[in-house]
């Protein structure tokens, strides 16, 4: 057996040993301020986030804009014909008889304008219903006379008879 080898890169050894082959450098360590901070923030955004959520699941926040007004589709006929009953749908006193003064000033007769009360007092916005088809263009006049409210077809107020209702609602009251 031989007791000396040739040399080779691997007898010289270094004082500060570069590395050779497949090791891998150490990962620098991160201070404890950065992850404290990281940490901080996705609890924020969390917390953000969970709050946005609950109030749009229980409907307290809209996030969605109301529906651009719709165009009416047929032309607004001022027919004084129609018996309008104006109702309150605010807590707000006075505000029907204020409404069918209006109409009664855009030519109504006073005996078919009938202002009155409802049991609803957080009515959103002031709507003109009408049960038939062909009571739509007097509904949009309606509205018009009134000086802007949203026209909507409903059953729950049908009637055989010519008739019209408003319900005023909270935009008519803040609206002054």
């Amino acid at each position: 057996m031989p007791n000396s080898y040739p040399r080779d890169r691997f007898d010289d050894v270094p004082r500060q040993p570069a590395r050779v082959g497949a090791h891998r450098a150490e990962m620098p360590r991160s201070s404890r301020g950065v992850t404290w901070l990281w940490a901080a923030l996705a609890t924020v955004v969390l917390t953000i986030a969970g709050i946005v959520g609950f109030l749009v699941l229980s409907q307290r926040v809209d996030v969605l804009p109301d529906p651009p007004a719709a165009t009416p589709t047929v032309a607004p006929v001022i027919d004084t014909t129609y018996t309008v009953w104006v109702l309150n749908g605010t807590s707000t006193g006075g505000v029907a008889e204020q409404v069918g003064s209006e109409l009664i000033e855009a030519g109504w007769p006073q005996d078919l304008v009938v202002p009155t009360e409802t049991d609803e007092t957080d009515f959103a916005k002031t709507t003109v219903y009408f049960s038939k088809p062909e009571d739509e263009a007097a509904a949009y006049g309606v509205a018009e006379a009134i000086g802007g409210a949203l026209v909507q077809q409903s059953d729950k107020y049908a009637s055989d008879q010519k008739e019209l209702r408003v319900v005023v609602g909270l935009d008519r009251v803040s609206a002054g």
